[in-house]
């Protein structure tokens, strides 16, 4: 048990989840149950596949170990919509990526500033964090939902509008795809960019060594650190298959909408760990690292997943997955990322901004489930 622990932290009480969604997937068990069992499992097995990336980027040097953290950052929630995408659920992807963006944003960002600014209250309350890195971040935000928005206004001028939130299937024109196509390219281009920005030329303003690390425990040798990655890539592979297999029946039968299990349910569980570390790491007065994972980790589904999946859709799942977001997505999407511009503008922080982005999160959660 403590050898588990100290591998799983405090998912450990999690890891039975797993056998059992294995377990009623065989049985064919509810889907409900099915889909909620499987979507605890995935939160384990995503918090070691980050643990072992981790320990793997400590050991590799600071480029190649940033550009690890970058590439399996968002690698559980990469898994989850590549099943999704297989099974032609293009709007539950695309509702799973805003999600995660408004889930980085809203529920992290503002978690870690409202326990942050409570457990440390000297000035105030208030927190610091470095401006500039996070507004460098905040703006390669901005520039990709600008990207990500204009197929959905293509299609509102010249095809035939938004597709709702219920939709189950939408037929997109040859011009809408391949425009989706080319923004996607231009987004993995900025992407090589920021890399570049961010690991080579300004690397020290993307490494806050002044906070030190929010790594605890026993450290782990490179073989450990690639097999536990290994097993951890498979479990997340076998927990996003059962995932993705129910969502279609558990949203029927509980009553809510693929659209929101996409945009809330999933989009939270694959980042569950992640998040945790964002606030576990405020709470420590380290707003620099809690605010380059909330911020950061945004920026890369913006720019990194969202284009991976629009391109590997051309040869994966039943057709090409268009760019093009539903009212409710682009809302979500524009009011996060002029928030994210706006809570980083000054390099400080307090509670309450923290529960204003959470009332924020709290009021979409309802708009989506009443969607």
């Amino acid at each position: 048990m403590t050898a588990l622990r100290s591998t799983f932290g405090w998912t450990t009480f999690l890891l039975p989840a797993i056998p059992l969604a294995v377990v009623l997937e065989i049985v064919s068990a509810p889907a409900a149950a099915i889909f909620f069992i499987s979507a605890v499992g995935v939160i384990p097995t995503a918090s070691l596949m980050g643990r072992a990336t981790e320990e793997l980027a400590e050991r590799s040097g600071p480029g190649i170990g940033g550009l690890l953290n970058v590439t399996f950052g968002n690698a559980p929630e990469l898994i989850i919509a590549l099943f999704a995408l297989g099974k032609g659920l293009h709007e539950v992807v695309k509702a799973s990526l805003v999600g995660s963006i408004l889930g980085n944003v809203l529920l992290v960002l503002g978690a870690s500033m409202l326990v942050g600014g409570l457990k440390n209250g000297r000035n105030g309350g208030r927190q610091t964090f470095d401006r500039t890195a996070a507004s460098a971040q905040s703006s390669m935000l901005l520039l990709a939902a600008v990207a990500m928005t204009m197929p959905a206004v293509f299609e509102m001028v010249e095809g035939q509008g938004l597709p709702q939130p219920t939709a189950e299937t939408v037929n997109y024109s040859s011009d809408i795809e391949w425009l989706s196509l080319g923004v996607a390219i231009v987004l993995i281009v900025s992407y090589i960019g920021g890399l570049i920005f961010s690991l080579r030329t300004h690397r020290d303003l993307f490494n806050p060594a002044s906070e030190g690390d929010a790594h605890e425990g026993e450290t782990w040798t490179v073989r450990k650190s690639v097999i536990l990655l290994a097993i951890a890539g498979v479990a997340v592979g076998v927990m996003s298959e059962i995932l993705v297999g129910s969502i279609s029946e558990a949203a029927h039968a509980i009553g809510l909408s693929e659209f929101f299990i996409g945009a809330i349910v999933v989009a939270i569980v694959g980042n569950a760990a992640e998040h945790w570390v964002a606030v576990l790491v405020a709470m420590k007065d380290k707003m620099n690292l809690a605010v380059n994972i909330a911020i950061g980790s945004s920026a890369q589904i913006a720019l990194f997943v969202t284009p991976v999946l629009v391109l590997l859709s051309f040869v994966l799942g039943p057709h090409p997955m268009p760019l093009v977001f539903n009212g409710f997505e682009l809302a979500g999407l524009i009011f996060a990322v002029l928030i994210a511009n706006h809570v980083t503008n000054e390099g400080e922080s307090t509670w309450y901004e923290g529960l204003q982005l959470l009332a924020v999160y709290a009021v979409i959660i309802i708009t989506f489930a009443i969607a």
